[in-house]
C-alpha cells in the first residue's frame, strides 16, 4: 500500500505540472479560438531568460543573495514574457482575425520556429539550470502508517503547490475581477462581447500575457527539474492529451486532465509495464487522448459544439 502511495503522490505531482503547461493552451483557445502550438516554444524562451537573467543580475548588479537575484531574474524575465505576447498578438494574430483555423495553426507554428530561433540568438544554444533553492533531496513520510515509509521529492511537492497557487490566483483573477468577467464574456462570444463595449483586441493581449506568465512558470519549475535545454520545448507535446482530455476550452478540465495524465502514467508504468515490456509512460497519454478523441471529442469538461444547418 505504501509503495502504490508513493507511486499515486509522484504521479499527481507530475500531473500537476502538466496541467500548468495546459493552462496556457486553455487560456488562449478560450478567448480567441487559437489552438497556440507555440506554447512550447513560450516555455523555453521563458525559461531561458529566467536562467541567464539569473547569471547575468548578480554579475552585472553585484548582489550576492541568491534570493533577491532569482526574484530580480523572475521580473525581468516577466516583462520580457509581457513583451513577447504583447508583439505576438499586436503583430501576427491581430492581422489573422477570422482567417481559418489551418492559418492560424501555421502562425502559432512559424511563431514556435521564431521563438527557438530568437532564444538561441539572444540567450545562447547551451544547456543552462535553473537555481530557485527548491530541495533535491527525497523524504521519508508516514512511516507510523506505512512500514518504510512513503518516499517523496521534495521538488515536486513544492512545484506542484507553486502550480496549485498559480491555478488558485488564476481562478480567483477569473471569477472576481471585471477584467476576468470580460475575459469569460469573450470567451462565451466573441460578437456579444463585443456588442457590448469590450474591447476584443485588449482582452487578447491580456490573455497572451496572463500565458506568457503561466508559460515562464512552468519553464521556471520544469527548468529547475530538467536544466534548460532547447528539448524542454517538447514538454508542451505532453500536455496535448492533458488538453484533449479535458476539454480545449475548460480551465477545470486542464487541472483534472493533468492529474489524470499523470497518474495514469505513473501507475501504467509500474504495474502495466513488466507486461508490456516497458516505456508505457511514454505512450500512455496519447493513446488515452486518441481514445477521447473517438468517443468523447470535447473532452471530460469542454462544450459540444452543434452546427444547425
Amino acid at each position: 500500500m505504501g509503495f502504490f502511495l508513493e507511486t499515486l503522490l509522484g504521479g499527481l505531482m507530475t500531473g500537476m505540472l502538466y496541467s500548468l503547461v495546459a493552462l496556457g493552451f486553455v487560456l488562449i483557445f478560450k478567448a480567441s479560438g487559437v489552438f497556440n502550438f507555440a506554447q512550447g516554444a513560450m516555455v523555453l524562451f521563458a525559461a531561458l531568460a529566467m536562467a541567464r537573467f539569473a547569471e547575468w543580475i548578480p554579475l552585472k548588479l553585484g548582489i550576492d543573495n541568491k534570493i533577491i537575484a532569482n526574484v530580480l531574474a523572475f521580473i525581468a524575465a516577466g516583462v520580457v514574457m509581457f513583451i513577447v505576447a504583447w508583439l505576438i498578438e499586436n503583430l501576427v494574430l491581430r492581422h489573422l482575425v477570422n482567417q481559418e483555423g489551418a492559418t492560424l495553426l501555421m502562425a502559432t507554428l512559424g511563431i514556435a520556429y521564431f521563438l527557438d530561433g530568437l532564444g538561441q540568438t539572444i540567450f545562447g544554444s547551451d544547456s543552462y539550470k535553473i537555481d530557485i533553492g527548491m530541495p533535491k533531496e527525497p523524504a521519508i513520510v508516514l512511516e507510523s502508517l506505512f512500514q518504510g515509509g512513503v518516499m517523496i521529492n521534495k521538488e515536486d511537492v513544492i512545484a506542484a503547490v507553486i502550480a496549485a497557487g498559480l491555478v488558485a490566483l488564476l481562478t480567483l483573477f477569473f471569477q472576481k475581477t471585471k477584467t476576468g468577467r470580460a475575459l469569460r464574456a469573450v470567451a462565451d462570444d466573441h460578437q456579444a462581447a463585443q456588442s457590448i463595449g469590450i474591447p476584443l483586441s485588449r482582452i487578447w493581449v491580456i490573455v497572451w500575457c496572463v500565458a506568457g506568465v503561466v508559460a515562464l512558470v512552468a519553464g521556471m519549475i520544469w527548468g529547475s527539474k530538467l536544466g534548460v535545454q532547447f528539448s524542454l520545448a517538447t514538454v508542451a507535446l505532453r500536455a496535448l492529451p492533458v488538453v484533449i482530455l479535458g476539454g480545449l476550452t475548460s480551465v477545470p478540465g486542464a487541472i483534472i486532465g493533468g492529474l489524470i495524465i499523470g497518474v495514469g502514467e505513473k501507475l501504467s508504468e509500474v504495474y502495466l509495464g513488466p507486461f508490456v515490456g516497458g516505456g508505457i509512460e511514454i505512450w500512455f497519454a496519447y493513446v488515452l487522448a486518441l481514445v477521447f478523441l473517438l468517443f468523447r471529442p470535447q473532452g471530460l469538461f469542454g462544450e459540444k459544439i452543434i452546427d444547425r444547418v
